[in-house]
């Protein structure tokens, strides 16, 4: 029940920061793509074109999840402001199919010819993360295990991100290095011991005025055993072998929940499947992207 209430914590968190990330990275982006020069923009080939009122629709090449709305809005909010109608076909977080079309836009040509690329850039790499995450929460369809994302994303595009999970399915892992004790190797190398890393956790964690999760990463049967020792919230068996995860889920028996973390693909996702398992950790779905193509054309109607 605790650990429900963080991940719906965390959930209100990205979507509460998410805005000012959207108009930061819409803003940056538009900079590298377009001259800027008194407080215009300015695309010299589509400077060709008559700044007439236009037709464009955007369709997506393949089959994934859709995300990216709020971008692509932006966009051409920045650009010239509520110049672009914007008539959505498809619901954020909602299935794709190659030759769908995602939207129509209404606007001057120029405008919609500067802000193509980047509206699309945001839309393929965030529909292809939703995408990814979607294949591995399928996985896990019908058991009581989770997917998580990580910290390893993007830098700067860390909400984005994030966002892009809930909309595949998944949930959120550690949003910033506050929100979670999450005891590492590393840590345990500077303390000098499991235990004492716990203990310091623990000490810690009872003189704050509000409840955080203490998760310990073991990496071996040996630290996994001096590690449950303690009341922590949640165990993560680091790049344990199938073999070592069902020795692992013996020993726990069910007293602490299990995430299971490190190098975890698709395949290995469905043999893990049906083991019990509370949470799978992926950091595949925010750092290995594979974007989504689209493509959009100006028309008549």
């Amino acid at each position: 029940m605790i650990l429900k209430k963080f991940f719906e914590k965390r959930r209100k968190k990205i979507l509460k920061k998410i805005k000012k990330e959207i108009s930061f990275l819409v803003q940056h982006s538009l900079k590298e793509d377009i001259l800027y020069d008194k407080k215009k923009f300015f695309d010299i080939t589509g400077n060709l074109c008559e700044n007439k009122k236009t037709i464009s629709k955007i369709f997506s090449k393949e089959k994934g999840i859709l995300c990216g709305k709020k971008w692509v809005e932006e966009v051409f909010q920045q650009i010239q402001k509520n110049s672009v109608q914007i008539e959505w076909h498809v619901k954020e977080g909602k299935k794709i199919f190659p030759n769908q079309n995602i939207c129509n836009l209404f606007g001057p040509a120029r405008v919609l010819l500067a802000g193509e690329r980047t509206a699309l850039n945001f839309l393929q790499m965030l529909s292809g993360i939703s995408s990814t995450t979607r294949k591995y929460v399928d996985c896990f369809k019908g058991t009581k295990t989770i997917l998580l994302d990580t910290r390893k994303n993007i830098p700067c595009f860390k909400y984005s991100s994030k966002y892009a999970v809930l909309c595949g399915g998944a949930e959120s892992h550690r949003i910033n290095l506050s929100d979670a004790f999450l005891i590492k190797e590393n840590h345990i190398f500077s303390v000098g011991s499991i235990q004492n890393t716990i203990q310091k956790a623990l000490s810690k964690r009872k003189k704050m005025t509000f409840y955080i999760p203490i998760e310990v990463e073991v990496e071996n049967i040996e630290e996994l055993q001096q590690a449950i020792k303690n009341p922590i919230d949640i165990i993560m068996l680091d790049n344990f072998s199938y073999k070592n995860i069902l020795k692992a889920i013996k020993i726990i028996d069910r007293k602490i929940p299990i995430e299971v973390s490190g190098n975890i693909d698709i395949e290995f996702a469905k043999k893990i499947a049906n083991l019990g398992i509370d949470f799978v950790s992926v950091g595949d779905i925010t750092k290995n992207i594979k974007v989504l193509n689209f493509s959009m054309r100006f028309c008549n109607e």
